[in-house]
């Protein structure tokens, strides 16, 4: 592995604004923690898709291991920061829409706030998307995720995903429902760098569409979503319950259960929050005491939805 020559070729790739190294990634993902990336990109504007597939090539090339990161939503990056090279799509926001087989569908490139995706369907007149409305993540996230909300998920609209393969080459994987599941899709398997997702959406009414984003909106801001650093829902849903996860926990009387600076939000079962003051490793020892209670409490084990990465303690590593 040679991270010096990986340096120089992402300084000459990439301008300042794009390219910074040691970079505190607190302020890259939403529960405002995690320790310095050994290299942090951030391609932006025109050609932006095709500079962060260079600057992939450029890791593979001298073994430099990479992390591909969205909005930050879902992620905790440990206070020890994360070895390598972490690609922060964000930037990559081109969107385009074109008429096939009768009806619209909207390309958009990885890192387009699904919030942003919204609105310009909205603008359109066009529907389907604004479940989303008002969660902090990216297209690319989402479609990593297979995020789901108030009865929908992005499947139920996804047409095909362009990619970059397991060997950086361009591929189209068209939608098959067999591929996807409840917060499940095939990428969560394979090391491959999505590069923008399409979606066939419905002709409605743009008043109707953005009163439904909006309502959506107000449901998430009244759950507390945006009340303090989070990362919204910390575990899965298991519907062969009966129960939401965040009954399940209220039931067992942990809401206000804390570990530092890191709490089960006292409005809301599923939350875990940042009150300013926690670390990465608040955020994993809570998370872990909520699960270990609820296993021994009714004998389930609960599924995060938070992605635990980086330079993790032996003993704190993910499960591979």
């Amino acid at each position: 592995m040679s991270f010096v020559k990986l340096k120089k070729r992402l300084s000459a790739l990439l301008g300042p604004d794009e390219c910074r190294f040691d970079e505190p990634m607190a302020p890259h993902t939403t529960f405002r923690v995690g320790g310095p990336a050994d290299a942090w990109v951030r391609p932006a504007g025109p050609g932006s898709a095709e500079r962060a597939a260079a600057a992939l090539r450029a890791a593979r090339d001298e073994g430099v291991p990479v992390f591909i990161l969205g909005g930050g939503a879902n992620v905790v990056v440990a206070d020890a920061g994360i070895r390598g090279l972490v690609l922060e799509t964000t930037g990559c926001t081109a969107a385009r829409f074109e008429e096939r087989d009768g009806s619209v569908v909207l390309t958009a490139e990885a890192g387009l706030t699904v919030d942003d995706a919204v609105e310009a369907c909205a603008a359109l007149s066009l529907g389907g998307l604004e479940f989303l409305a008002g969660m902090p993540g990216t297209v690319g996230g989402a479609v990593w995720m297979n995020a789901r909300c108030y009865g929908r998920s992005i499947s139920d609209l996804l047409v095909e995903t362009e990619i970059l393969d397991e060997d950086l080459n361009a591929a189209t994987v068209p939608f098959a429902a067999s591929d996807f599941d409840y917060k499940k899709s095939p990428f969560q398997t394979r090391p491959v760098f999505i590069v923008s997702a399409s979606f066939r959406l419905e002709q409605g009414s743009e008043d109707v569409i953005r009163a439904a984003a909006a309502a959506n909106r107000a449901d998430r801001d009244a759950k507390g979503h945006y009340r303090l650093p989070s990362a919204g829902s910390s575990f899965k849903n298991d519907y062969s319950i009966g129960k939401p996860t965040g009954k399940i926990v209220d039931e067992l009387g942990l809401r206000g259960l804390a570990f530092g600076g890191a709490k089960v939000a006292p409005w809301h079962g599923n939350i875990i929050v940042n009150d300013g003051t926690a670390s990465a490793a608040d955020i994993r020892a809570l998370a872990d005491e909520v699960a270990a209670r609820v296993r021994a409490a009714i004998g389930v084990d609960l599924e995060p939805e938070i992605l635990f990465v980086g330079d993790w303690p032996e003993s704190r590593k993910p499960a591979p």
